[in-house]
């Protein structure tokens, strides 16, 4: 049996508005069977999302105040959907249930999961299709760490016999049965991991936005839509810091080789991205992403290269006080170490003296404000020139390059530039290369 997972974000799924936007789309195709939805978000109407106002109630409530105030924002939103829709399902009893849920001292995270419980509730009965308690099926270790092998596993026996489900994104349960969610926007997990425990044969992230971007939409003024992208270039432009689907966030649908769509229930003919293993290259460049902060490290040491041990021991200073390295371009006697400047709060002096006793390098210096730019594209290995129009975008852009690398695989550029110099370095090369995107 064919079937098509659909996660809809909090967006698109404000109001009764959106609730039947959500089932044109999903009635417009019989292989779309599962549904895994996110708390309410934010509307022209609705000013704040349902997650943020529990965190609130829960944080009150640990703190022995009234959260009657807020908590009936909440209940008015649901109230709303349900009588605008013509709901059947007792939902004052729903209310009531969630209301007892944070009076009983529940966790943080157990209070906030509430949101996509009710969603979901509301949504089968809008649908006429089967509630599944994602508690039921996302399953997590007392470590708090997702259990992905008994997650697939519920997922088999109870979901993969059922015709049509509803299942809330976001939270799932301890082996005892206690109430935990994974990170804010853990409902793209919740979706992923249905997909791949289900198989489906397309698993379908459905937003408010057409589509991923080629490049930040605040840096370029309307950039194009990625219609094509493969998982690893997926995973380069998140890294970056891309506004892009978290690479971690869709990792069961990319191990399983399941294709993704980023849709807009705004635009529901709109293609949007389709991210597949290998993808359609239609084009050269997939997109372009900028992170800023870093902090340059660069030691100088004749014959360095003969001591067969030196980059291993500048490699371990960092990792004793545990600090992450984004790269380590070097030359024949000199090696520069890049690191987010965020890691070295209270460090920076420590670490130049350690470096300095293990490795003894002829000249230390370091230097902050850096900016990485990555330009990806799966099209740049079989392409010649990209990187010289790359260089001649930021020279005629007089930016400065600081550094360069390129990955082996060759699906990525990454330059080095100040991080007054980063926006204007996105700029420069999105119009260099925004014709021969996908």
């Amino acid at each position: 049996m064919e079937r098509i997972v659909c996660k809809f974000g909090g967006s698109s799924l404000a109001g009764a508005r959106e609730f039947q936007r959500v089932k044109e789309i999903v009635e417009a195709d019989p292989n779309r069977r599962v549904v895994v939805v996110s708390a309410p978000g934010k509307s022209s109407e609705e000013p704040f999302k349902v997650t943020d106002m529990l965190l609130m109630c829960a944080q009150l409530a640990s703190a022995g105040f009234h959260y009657n105030e807020i908590f009936e924002q909440i209940a008015g939103r649901f109230r709303r959907i349900s009588l605008e829709l013509g709901l059947s399902l007792d939902i004052e009893a729903l209310i009531e249930e969630v209301n007892a849920h944070i009076g009983s001292g529940a966790s943080a995270a157990s209070c906030a999961s509430r949101g996509e419980y009710l969603c979901a509730k509301l949504m089968a009965d809008y649908l006429g299709w089967q509630f599944v308690d994602a508690a039921d099926v996302v399953r997590f270790s007392f470590e708090d760490d997702l259990d992905e092998e008994e997650t697939f596993r519920c997922i088999g026996e109870i979901v993969a016999p059922l015709e049509r489900v509803v299942v809330p994104g976001f939270y799932g349960a301890l082996p005892d049965g206690t109430l935990t969610t994974f990170r804010r926007g853990g409902s793209d997990i919740s979706g992923a991991l249905l997909a791949a425990g289900l198989n489906a044969s397309l698993y379908e992230n459905w937003t408010d936005v057409p589509g991923l971007l080629m490049a930040d939409p605040k840096i370029v003024e309307s950039p194009k839509p990625m219609r094509y992208m493969t998982y690893p270039e997926l995973r380069e432009l998140s890294y970056m810091g891309a506004q892009v689907l978290q690479a971690d966030a869709v990792f069961p649908v990319a191990k399983a080789g399941i294709p993704l769509q980023i849709r807009s229930t705004l635009l529901p003919k709109d293609p949007g991205t389709l991210i597949t293993d290998n993808g359609v290259q239609s084009g050269i460049i997939t997109g372009i992403a900028v992170k800023k902060n870093f902090r340059v490290f660069t030691l100088e040491k004749t014959k360095m290269r003969e001591d067969r041990g030196f980059l291993r021991k500048l490699l371990s200073v960092f990792e004793s006080n545990r600090v992450a390295v984004e790269g380590t371009p070097s030359g024949i006697d000199s090696v520069s170490v890049i690191v987010a400047e965020e890691q070295l709060s209270g460090k920076l002096d420590k670490i130049l003296e350690e470096i300095r006793m293990y490795c003894r390098p002829d000249r230390l210096t370091t230097h902050p404000g850096l900016a990485l730019v990555v330009v990806v594209g799966k099209g740049m290995i079989r392409t010649k020139g990209v990187s010289a129009k790359l260089f001649t975008a930021l020279a005629q852009a007089d930016i400065n390059v600081r550094m360069i690398s390129q990955g082996s695989s060759e699906l990525s550029i990454l330059v080095g530039v100040e991080n007054e110099d980063a926006d204007m370095a996105v700029a420069a090369l999105y119009e260099t290369f925004k014709g021969q995107g996908n």
